[in-house]
């Protein structure tokens, strides 16, 4: 942890822009939840948060496709659809027709918010411009928002930018899009790795802990990220700590 003797100025800061999946809603839950839901319509079953693991799990893989030019750009959802037919063949759950996998593939938009995602960014509002800044396509994030109750000024989208995370294509771009310098904006996020490459690219990082993202043991980024401008528990605890 920094001790408060270094404590970072922060004072330029004017925007905070929000990793979704994992740092804002519980996806594991989410298309768990889903999954299961639709499966009992479809007569199959499944060890529904094996899928979710091993769908996620695919999600770099399926970016990377696009970065080597294996596929033409291609957003969110349609990699999700594509990434399921191999999960599905790999877990042999193959009783889901067609408009079974596409209704599967909005399972992303149902996600529930984490228990102190609505009130945390409620306060954090009140002092910065709060938007996403996500791999998820813009219609994808549009009905997530609305699912999960969440009060985002601005929706920020890979789509927007025509790159995904962690490009630094997408951290200028957000910083473009919303007329300030990089410096002016923090990225919030609970996967190191995409703090890195912000503060990469300029922007200020502030680390928020969800040990539950992959399940109880499945791995998640812990405290202390001794790198980050500033590390919370939770959204609160980082709306405490910028005065909010």
């Amino acid at each position: 942890m920094r001790s408060s003797a270094s404590k970072p100025d922060l004072s330029r800061v004017r925007a905070l822009t929000f990793d979704v999946f994992g740092t804002t809603v519980n996806w594991r839950s989410g298309v768990a939840a889903e999954a299961r839901r639709i499966g009992a319509l479809s007569g199959v079953d499944a060890d529904w948060e094996q899928l979710a693991d091993r769908w996620r799990a695919l999600y770099v893989p399926s970016m990377d496709r696009v970065r080597r030019g294996e596929l033409p750009w291609t957003n969110f959802d349609r990699l999700h659809r594509l990434s399921l037919d191999q999960v599905l063949r790999e877990l042999d759950v193959e009783g889901f027709d067609e408009d079974a996998r596409e209704e599967l593939v909005l399972a992303w938009e149902r996600l529930p918010a984490w228990p102190d995602s609505a009130k945390g960014l409620t306060r954090l509002a009140r002092r910065f411009l709060v938007a996403t800044l996500s791999n998820g396509n813009r219609s994808q994030q549009a009905a997530l928002v609305r699912f999960a109750g969440l009060a985002f000024e601005r929706l920020l989208s890979a789509e927007d930018f025509r790159h995904y995370k962690p490009d630094p294509e997408v951290y200028l771009g957000a910083a473009a899009a919303l007329e300030l310098e990089p410096d002016q904006v923090m990225m919030v996020a609970a996967h190191k790795g995409d703090l890195r490459a912000a503060q990469a690219a300029g922007l200020r990082a502030s680390f928020v802990e969800r040990p539950l993202e992959k399940g109880a043991g499945g791995g998640a980024d812990l405290l202390p990220d001794t790198v980050a401008d500033v590390q919370a528990t939770d959204f609160i605890d980082l709306a405490d700590k910028l005065g909010c």
